[in-house]
């Protein structure tokens, strides 16, 4: 066997697999979303979509509540990052991190339901400091809380990964030169790791575009986005045109995020 014919082989199963599980999931979505109740061809799902106030406050309660749960799992992530980077036994402390990601999120979900329920545990506190109790479950607050809490392990591991392999000889220059720590900080580090910043960014706000259980248990459905509107639409009203069509939204959503935050490579590789 060749080596070309060696390479051919050893892609065959990875070609099956993107087939499969990747493109014919989407294939599928944008043919059920040219369908109506009736299984007829139509475009009226998407009129309906692009017409309709509902869905456009869905997806505009999507990108901002995404955007707000990835600015701040970054405000926390990078400082956070930055100082796991500089201690002695960092890959262990970085372990601790990522720990909770091997939870299921509906066991950290419900964790959560205890902590801020009218009888959990936030409210006994307050109650014991004398400040009552107060509703604290199914809030946007609350909603905001649980998303970063569960998305921030995807912000920090980029961004070490890159904190770790900048050359500290970068930033010893920087410091020679007369640089003060918050300029190194500003023009040396955080320039020169923005390639984990952006994989982060996608890493945060791709998924948190379509969540729907943290909505439903945390929020209690007070935050609508399309990803509740596209588990409606399949298990409840069993309109799976329309839902179709808002997970085709999603997708180009999540693309063009995609393309927003790529790495610019520029010419001669500088």
């Amino acid at each position: 066997m060749t080596k070309a014919n060696r390479t051919v082989s050893y892609m065959v199963p990875y070609i099956l697999w993107l087939g499969l599980f990747v493109v014919l999931p989407v294939v599928l979505l944008l043919y059920q979303s040219v369908q109506d109740l009736n299984h007829n061809f139509t475009l009226d799902n998407y009129v309906e979509f692009f017409s309709s106030g509902t869905y456009l406050r869905m997806t505009f309660n999507s990108v901002f509540y995404a955007f707000l749960v990835t600015l701040v799992t970054l405000i926390i992530s990078y400082p956070m990052a930055y100082f796991l980077s500089k201690l002695k036994n960092r890959q262990f402390w970085l372990l601790l991190v990522i720990l909770p990601t091997w939870v299921n999120l509906l066991l950290k979900a419900y964790a959560f339901i205890g902590l801020f329920s009218k009888t959990g545990t936030v409210n006994d506190f307050t109650t014991f400091l004398g400040l009552g109790q107060h509703q604290l479950l199914f809030t946007d607050t609350s909603f905001m809380i649980v998303a970063a809490y569960i998305q921030i392990p995807f912000m920090i591991m980029p961004i070490f990964n890159s904190l770790i392999e900048l050359d500290p000889s970068l930033t010893n220059a920087a410091r020679d030169l007369g640089a003060t720590a918050f300029q190194t900080l500003t023009k040396v580090i955080i320039p020169l790791t923005m390639s984990g910043v952006k994989a982060g960014v996608q890493a945060v706000f791709i998924p948190t575009l379509s969540l729907f259980m943290i909505t439903r248990l945390i929020g209690g459905n007070r935050v609508i986005t399309l990803g509740t509107a596209i588990e409606e639409h399949f298990l409840v009203t069993q309109n799976w045109g329309m839902g179709s069509t808002i997970g085709v939204v999603l997708i180009i959503a999540m693309a063009a995020t995609m393309f927003v935050t790529r790495d610019r490579k520029h010419k001669g590789g500088r």
